[in-house]
């Protein structure tokens, strides 16, 4: 079991390499074994339909601290694949987070839709990401770019052999 595996045993069985723990800021952190199972988060990911049916299980087990929602992977599960927005879909976040909320863990779920994520923590949601590293670098690459573009705007760039691309 999860919780198992983050805990250092005798409440877990988690294995005694401190010395590589980058919590125990590489075995500097004289009494980390000692103080680690109470700063330790066991986060868990439903992002599909079976999660979502054993999500009532899921908050009931001791140990577990946050449950964080998958829209894109559950929007694919449920036949919406690339409409994490759709109607149907958020009905079904909605009722997570909503559940994850009255169950008093954390409540977790990442979007690059602004009103979206505005949503989730109007109805509590804990922590909401709004955006992925990915998506900054190719924002901020992007944009960099387009700083330094000085073609004309609707003129595609033209190859060395007079051919368009």
């Amino acid at each position: 079991m999860l919780v198992d595996a983050v805990r250092y045993p005798p409440r877990g069985v988690r294995g005694v390499g401190a010395a590589l723990a980058r919590t125990s800021a590489f075995n500097r952190t004289t009494n980390y074994l000692q103080t680690a199972d109470d700063e330790v988060c066991l986060l868990v990911q439903v992002e599909n339909r079976r999660g979502i049916a054993a999500l009532d299980e899921i908050l009931a087990v001791d140990g577990v601290d946050s449950v964080f929602v998958g829209p894109a992977d559950l929007a694919a599960d449920l036949g919406f694949l690339g409409r994490p927005g759709a109607s149907e879909v958020q009905s079904v976040v909605e009722n997570a987070l909503s559940k994850i909320v009255a169950s008093g863990k954390a409540a977790g779920i990442l979007t690059a839709d602004t009103t979206l994520a505005r949503r989730y923590i109007e109805i509590g949601a804990t922590f909401v990401a709004v955006g992925t590293d990915v998506g900054l670098f190719s924002s901020a690459t992007s944009a960099l770019a387009a700083a330094f573009d000085t073609r004309p705007q609707n003129r595609a760039p033209e190859r060395q052999d007079g051919a368009a691309y």
